[in-house]
């Protein structure tokens, strides 16, 4: 049950963390206008599964949208097992390929949107990016989930339960920021 739902003893630590680093506000989400974002960056360790299902199926869901890892190289495709679990949730992975942190050219009207609270401190130290507006992407999940563990080489049980917390927060992005509809 544990690992179904957390992926491991150290994704529930690490969610009960983010709800103090969030409640105290040490989780460096830093404050925006949702009236001015435009995309929807989605941040993740790889970019091959949370950043990469939240993005196709963001842009699936007609949101303006980009992806990178803080921890790749570019040009890899997605996890195996998060595109097959993708497909089972109405959502090609084909044709990603991975953007490293390097790689990721910011625009006007960007939101990050991590999947884990040490994202954002990484984030915030990369002198080029700590001034774009910044939070969690589990803030948004219904119930919230401020850490969303990674899935990859975990208990195959946890993946679809991830990718539909993930899933359930970019639902909640098309309400919160209707300005990053594509043609917008």
């Amino acid at each position: 049950m544990l690992t179904e739902n957390f992926g491991t003893h150290r994704g529930l630590v690490r969610l009960a963390l983010s709800y103090v680093q969030v409640g105290l506000k040490t989780a460096q989400i830093n404050d925006f206008d949702p009236t001015t974002i435009k995309r929807l960056v989605f941040v993740c360790h790889g970019n091959i599964c949370r950043s990469a299902f939240a993005d196709h199926y963001a842009r699936q869901s007609g949101l303006s949208t980009a992806s990178f890892g803080l921890s790749t190289t570019s040009h890899k495709g997605a996890h195996a097992f998060a595109s097959e679990v993708s497909e089972g949730l109405g959502v090609s992975l084909a044709g990603h390929q991975t953007t490293a942190v390097e790689d990721y050219q910011p625009q006007p009207g960007d939101l990050l949107l991590a999947m884990e609270v040490r994202h954002l401190h990484k984030i915030a130290q990369i002198e080029r990016l700590r001034d774009i507006p910044r939070t969690l992407l589990g803030l948004y999940a219904k119930p919230s989930f401020p850490h969303l563990h990674d899935p990859y080489s975990l208990d195959p049980r946890y993946m679809p339960v991830c990718l539909k917390r993930v899933a359930s927060a970019v639902d909640a992005l098309k309400i919160t920021f209707p300005g990053a509809a594509s043609g917008q």
